[in-house]
């Protein structure tokens, strides 16, 4: 989740509490409105009766004035509340694993288990009532079976109320692993902004759609697992509960219990129900949290600055703070006349462009930072993974460091220990202990030896112990340096077990790179960044006309190369493999995709603020002082080449 990293300001505290934390309890409200919508339904599916039908009214009628349906649904609302206050931080920048390994990694995380066993004790909880709320051979864990020989009453196990509080774990477990594997704690931004009740008209058919669907699929493959180890929990519970096992009845987990139409129908509308109150709650928590928020562009008072929209826009703290305020800049750049002006103001006294200033220092440094990252990445592909040297890659770090912290991307490794000799062979990379490798055969050939140590080890070898007998001599490239002969050994038997792994299937299945994940994490948060350059390019068309003071113009190079520069490196990236496949659609999910293409997002947008300058200005951009290359590109534009 999106945790706050550090306290910030108690002016920004208000606005965050203001903005997301009322809009959470909102839609905490609402879930609690819609449960004795969805319950009553439940009630209805659950005591079902084809050949009673009037018998089958009134039970349900009966079922819902009492006392018992009223607890439940209080029950439910509290279970509820729980479940939001798992995600208040709303992730907006969503988490892509670039192997499988990573992904175990997060799926066996610590917090991520506590998170699964809180989704299980839930699962359990709703699944109980739900049991109870069924009633006949559902209702206890414990029913009497027979007499003993002393004449006393012997409780046996319910298997049947066992089953379903079993399923309610596993579908609670299910629904916390396919949260991190579909990402369905992400939530994303519109890119048109809908009122909250159309929204939720529109989606609900599919919610509803999905949890039917999840419930089947989480009831077979429950009643699977259950056939070959429901044993194991039965024998358990009934030894530590002191309950019997009725003999008499047939066993849940063999062929012939689980064929039990009336188990599997209340089994799958049960969870029907379980998923249908989790969806819901998730997806009115998605549409208050990205609805748009206005932030005033400057502010009377000093104490209420915090709240405005240049500063938020700077703040790094809560990243949904930020994206709210970009997708505020760019809805006030082309709606709202009046902000725009206020916009181009100067301040007074002083008569500076310091809104200007800081809006749009601010959309050009996110846009530098995604061109840095994009050239990083490129680098790393074009040099087989290879890391740069800290000289050339130190300055780099701390630009992007400092202009951003929204997401580090992984980048794929061609020299990675578990990447396999075919791949090294196809990008031209040797094996450390190949004949080939270091060996010069022709003039026209040139092999790359291995490094076998850095230049801080050189010098203080060389410096330190130049004449020592523990240092052998090993030519490299015409080059005689000292190297230590257990560094070497050590060396080898690393590249040995490295190359042993290699060849084994399991292990290069998990840490392989997926095709598209580095891809797709690469333009994660590219939501912020399409903002940022419509906010920008309606602004600076829009200071054609509007601009009474030119303050656009003094920013005006920089933008226009800034953009040219950012669209030369996401044409290259590109060009790499699978940059430009389109990811596979499923067949029903609450999981958000749309980061899989916020890249072509991205790509269309760019072009899409290029033309908008380029359109608005046309020859007068002759005018603007910036690079032969840069103009060449611009030109491509005002001819409509692109």
């Amino acid at each position: 989740f999106d945790v706050m990293a550090t306290k910030p300001c108690t002016k920004f505290s208000s606005i965050y509490f203001q903005v997301v934390i009322w809009r959470a309890v909102a839609s905490i409200a609402w879930s609690v409105l819609l449960l004795p919508v969805t319950t009553a339904v439940f009630v209805l599916l659950s005591r079902f009766s084809l050949f009673h039908p009037i018998q089958w009214i009134s039970v349900l009628i009966m079922l819902i004035l009492i006392w018992k349906f009223t607890s439940r649904v209080i029950l439910y609302a509290l279970y509820d509340c729980l479940f939001i206050s798992l995600f208040v931080f709303p992730l907006v920048v969503p988490s892509i694993p670039c192997s499988r390994m990573a992904l175990l990694g997060t799926v066996l995380h610590p917090r991520q288990c506590v998170h699964s066993l809180v989704y299980c004790t839930m699962g359990m909880l709703v699944m109980w009532c739900a049991s109870v709320t069924i009633g006949g051979r559902y209702s206890t864990l414990g029913t009497p079976c027979r007499q003993s020989e002393s004449g006393e009453v012997v409780t046996c196990l319910n298997e049947y109320h066992l089953f379903l509080l079993l399923a309610g774990a596993f579908m609670g477990y299910s629904h916390s692993f396919l949260g991190v594997v579909q990402n369905m704690y992400y939530v994303s931004f519109q890119p048109i902004q809908q009122y909250k009740y159309p929204r939720f008209k529109g989606c609900l058919p599919m919610v509803l759609k999905c949890s039917v669907i999840q419930s089947l699929y989480s009831a077979r493959n429950f009643a699977a697992l259950y056939f070959f180890f429901g044993y194991v929990p039965k024998t358990w519970i009934s030894s530590t509960l002191n309950l019997q096992i009725d003999s008499s009845l047939q066993p849940l987990d063999s062929l012939t219990g689980l064929l039990d139409f009336s188990l599997l129908y209340h089994l799958s509308i049960s969870g029907a129900f379980l998923y249908l109150t989790w969806y819901l709650t998730v997806l009115l928590f998605r549409i208050y949290v990205t609805e748009a928020y206005s932030f005033p562009v400057q502010s009377t008072f000093t104490e209420d600055a915090e709240q405005c929209l240049p500063k938020v826009l700077a703040e790094k703290n809560t990243l949904v703070m930020k994206f709210l305020a970009l997708q505020d800049l760019a809805l006030l750049s082309q709606h709202s006349l009046s902000r725009r002006l206020e916009v181009f103001n100067l301040s007074q006294p002083g008569g500076h462009p310091h809104n200007w200033n800081a809006i749009s220092g601010e959309c050009l440094s996110l846009l530098s930072e995604l061109t840095q990252r994009l050239v990083a990445h490129q680098d790393a592909v074009a040099s087989n993974g290879r890391v740069k040297s800290q000289s050339a890659s130190s300055d780099t770090r701390s630009a992007s460091s400092s202009s951003s912290v929204l997401t580090a991307p992984f980048t794929p490794d061609v020299d990675s220990p578990f990447s396999s000799p075919a791949i090294r062979r196809l990008v031209g990379q040797q094996d450390p202990h190949s004949p080939w490798s270091g060996t010069v055969q022709s003039p026209h050939i040139m092999r790359r030896g291995p490094k076998l140590w850095s230049a801080s080890t050189v010098s203080s070898s060389v410096a330190g112990e130049k004449g020592s007998s523990r240092f052998s001599v090993i030519p490299l490239h015409g080059l005689e340096t000292p190297v230590n002969s257990c560094s070497c050994h050590t060396l080898n038997c690393s590249a040995q077990v490295k190359s042993f792994l290699a060849k084994r299937v399991l292990i290069m299945y998990l840490f392989n790179k997926l095709p598209e994940a580095s891809s797709q994490a690469l333009f994660a948060d590219s939501q912020a960044h399409i903002w940022a350059l419509q906010g920008l390019s309606h602004l600076v068309a829009a200071s054609f006309s509007e601009d009474q003071f030119g303050v656009v113009q003094t920013t005006l190079p920089n933008i226009l190369s800034c953009l040219v520069v950012l669209l030369e490196a996401v044409d290259r990236h590109f060009k790499l493999p699978h940059a430009s496949s389109k990811p596979v659609r499923t067949l029903c999910s609450m999981g958000d995709s749309t980061y899989k293409t916020l890249r072509f997002a991205l790509r269309a947008a760019l072009k899409t603020a290029i033309y908008k300058i380029t359109t608005t200005f046309g020859e007068h951009l002759n005018a603007v002082n910036i690079s032969t290359e840069h103009r060449k590109r611009l030109q491509q534009f005002l001819e409509f080449k692109e």
